[in-house]
C-alpha cells in the first residue's frame, strides 16, 4: 500500500449520550472506518480519498436540536497512526479473564492475553458492541468447532475463538486496511488456525460452520442474515451486533424468518449484541 491519508473529525458533543453511540453508527454508514470515544465526544477517521465535502450530509443527529454538535478537522498521515492509539488506548479486561491491549501496554496475568495494534481497524474491544461478542465467545465450548469472523477489523474476536480452542476460523472485511491489520494481529498472537480473507459475505460459497460471528451493522446484517443461515450447521450457533435495542424486533424478525431462533442478548449502553441457533 502507499502512503494513506486520514481525516480526523474531532466532535464535541452536548450531551455525550446517547448522542455519541448514534453519531458513530451513522458516521460508519457513509464511510468513517475508526472512532475514538473521548470524554466529551468522539474522535473518527476516514480515508481522504474516501471523503468529499458533503459527507455530514444526511447525519441525522447533527441535525437535532436536542444536543450540540461541533468539530474540527484534520489530516493524519498513516505513519503517525500508532501515535494517535498510543495516546488513547488503553488496554481493557473482559469478565476478569481476557485482556485486550496493544504491544506497549504490560502483559497481565490472564488466561487469554491478546495483543491488538488496532491502526485503523474497528475492534479494540473498547466499544460495547466487540465487548459483548467478547463476552458471548467467553461463554461458548469451541472446542474442535469451524467459526466464521464476519466484518473481522482487527480480527479480535477471531485470535480469542482461537484461543479457545475452536479448530478453523475464517476471518472477513471488506476493507483493505482492516484485511491488513487482521492478518498482522494473527500472526503477532501466534495463531495458526485462522485465516483471513478480504471481501463480503460473497465469499460464502459451500461454507459450513459451527458458529458465525457477525459485528457490522443494522442494514448489512439484515441483507446478510439468510447467507449466514446456509452456511450453519444443525445446533450452530449466529452471534450478531452492531446495532441498537431497538433494532432488535427487525433483526430476530428476520433471523426467525430463515429458521433462526432467539436464544438471548447482552446489553450496553443501548447497544445489543444478540445469540441465535438454528
Amino acid at each position: 500500500m502507499g502512503e494513506v491519508i486520514y481525516l480526523e473529525y474531532q466532535f464535541n458533543i452536548e450531551p455525550v449520550q446517547p448522542a455519541s453511540d448514534i453519531l458513530i453508527a451513522e458516521l460508519g454508514e457513509v464511510g468513517f472506518e475508526s472512532f475514538v470515544e473521548e470524554g466529551d465526544g468522539i474522535l473518527a477517521y476516514i480515508q481522504k480519498k474516501d471523503w468529499n465535502e458533503d459527507i455530514l450530509k444526511g447525519i441525522s443527529i447533527l441535525e437535532n436540536e436536542s444536543f450540540k454538535v461541533s468539530f474540527l478537522i484534520k489530516e493524519i498521515e498513516q505513519e503517525n497512526w500508532n501515535a494517535t492509539w498510543e495516546q488513547n488506548f488503553n488496554p481493557i479486561l473482559v469478565d476478569e479473564i481476557c485482556m485486550v491491549r496493544a504491544p506497549f501496554h504490560e502483559k497481565k496475568n490472564v488466561e487469554y492475553d491478546i495483543v491488538i495494534e488496532p491502526k485503523m481497524s474497528f475492534g479494540t474491544g473498547h466499544h460495547e458492541t466487540t465487548h459483548m461478542m467478547l463476552q458471548h465467545i467467553l461463554t461458548l465450548d469451541l472446542g474442535g468447532k469451524v467459526i466464521l469472523d464476519m466484518g473481522c477489523g482487527t480480527g479480535v474476536l477471531a485470535i480469542l475463538a482461537a484461543k479457545r480452542g475452536a479448530e478453523k476460523i475464517d476471518a472477513i472485511d471488506i476493507d483493505n486496511w482492516c484485511y491488513l491489520n487482521a492478518i498482522e494481529n494473527v500472526q503477532r498472537n501466534q495463531v495458526d488456525n485462522v485465516e483471513v480473507f478480504e471481501g463480503d459475505a460473497g465469499l460464502l460459497i459451500n461454507q459450513r460452520y459451527d458458529l458465525i460471528i457477525a459485528n457490522i451493522n443494522r442494514n448489512i446484517l439484515l441483507e446478510d442474515i439468510p447467507k449466514y443461515k446456509d452456511c450453519l450447521k444443525k445446533e450452530g450457533v449466529l452471534l450478531m451486533s452492531g446495532f441498537y435495542d431497538e433494532d432488535l424486533y427487525s433483526i430476530t424478525k428476520r433471523c426467525q424468518e430463515v429458521g433462526l431462533s432467539f436464544e438471548k442478548k447482552l446489553k450496553k449502553n443501548n447497544w445489543v449484541a444478540a445469540k441465535y441457533v438454528f
